[in-house]
C-alpha cells in the first residue's frame, strides 16, 4: 500500500511516498524547513505544500516531535506551546481533507527499525535517537510501547540526560567523540540497570559515525547502530497509519 509519510523536527519537516508492504520510499523526499516558530498554523501550512509537492490525494502518516496520545500532543518543547493538548489528527483533517495517523517521532522511527531495519530481536527493544534531544522508542516483542519520553530521565545525581548527552551537546561543548562517548555511555548504563533491555538501538544522525564513539560504550546489553538512517520516520509514520487503520483499509 502507498501512504505518504511526514516527519516533522525541529529544523525540517521531510515527506516522501511509502510503499508500507517492503518498507521503501517510491518518491524522492521532499523537504522544507520547519517554520519558526513553529505553531500549528505555520506547521500545518507546511505539512500542505509537501501534500501539493506530490498532488497528494490519499492517506498520511506523521511522526511528530511530542508526545501523542489519542491524537492529543503534548510537551512540544521544541517547537510551540500552542500545541498543548491540541488533537493534531483532527487538526490536519480538517486543515488538508486527508485522513492521518499522527504518532511521537521516536516512535515513528523505531517502527521502521523494528520492521526493516533487522532489530527485533524479541524481549525489549530499546531505540534512542540523538540529536538536538533524544528520543526512546520501546518494542516489546515487537510491539510499540508508546510516548516513553526516557530522554528525559535523570542521571548522574541530577542531570537531564538528554542535556547531557544529547548529540547537540557535543557540538555546543565542542567535546571530542570520546567525551560524548563517555557520557553516552553513562546514560545507557543507567538505562540498563532500570531496564535490563534485550538491545539498544542507536540512531539519529550520529548512527551514520559509530566508530568514532562506539568503542566508549561499556554496557552488558548489545548496541546496534540503526540502519534506515533519514528515511526512518517517513517510512514509520507511513506504516503506522496503515497498522491504525488496517480494518478499514481492508
Amino acid at each position: 500500500m502507498e501512504i505518504l509519510g511526514i516527519d516533522i523536527g525541529g529544523s525540517g519537516m521531510k515527506g516522501a511516498i511509502v510503499n508500507t508492504e517492503k518498507g521503501e520510499l517510491i518518491t524522492e523526499r521532499h523537504k522544507i524547513e520547519t517554520p519558526q516558530p513553529a505553531t500549528p498554523k505555520a506547521v500545518t501550512g507546511v505539512i500542505q505544500q509537501i501534500i501539493d509537492h506530490f498532488n497528494w490525494k490519499g492517506p498520511l502518516g506523521a511522526g511528530f516531535p511530542s508526545i501523542v496520545k489519542e491524537g492529543v500532543t503534548r510537551l512540544a518543547v521544541n517547537l510551540s506551546p500552542e500545541w498543548d493538548d491540541m488533537n493534531i489528527e483532527t487538526h490536519v483533517k480538517e486543515k488538508t481533507g486527508l485522513d492521518n495517523t499522527f504518532l511521537n517521532d521516536a516512535d515513528s522511527a523505531g517502527l521502521a527499525e523494528i520492521r526493516f531495519g533487522g532489530h527485533d530481536t524479541g524481549g525489549l527493544v530499546v531505540m534512542l535517537t540523538f540529536g538536538t534531544g533524544i528520543g526512546s522508542a520501546f518494542f516489546y516483542n515487537g510491539v510499540l510501547i508508546p510516548n516513553m519520553e526516557f530522554g528525559h530521565v535523570e542521571i548522574l545525581g541530577g542531570k537531564n540526560a538528554e542535556k547531557y548527552a544529547a548529540a547537540r551537546i557535543r557540538k555546543e561543548k565542542d567535546l571530542s567523540w570520546e567525551e560524548w562517548g563517555d557520557r553516552v555511555n553513562q546514560y545507557l548504563k543507567h538505562l540498563e540497570r532500570i531496564l535490563s533491555p534485550s538491545l539498544f538501538v542507536i540512531g539519529g544522525g550520529v548512527s551514520r559515525k559509530t566508530e568514532k564513539f562506539m568503542d566508549c560504550i561499556k554496557v552488558r546489553t548489545p548496541v546496534q547502530a540503526a540502519t534506515m538512517q533519514n528515511n526512518a520516520g517517513i517510512i514509520g509514520a507511513a506504516c503506522r497509519f496503515k497498522d491504525v487503520h488496517s480494518q478499514v483499509l481492508a
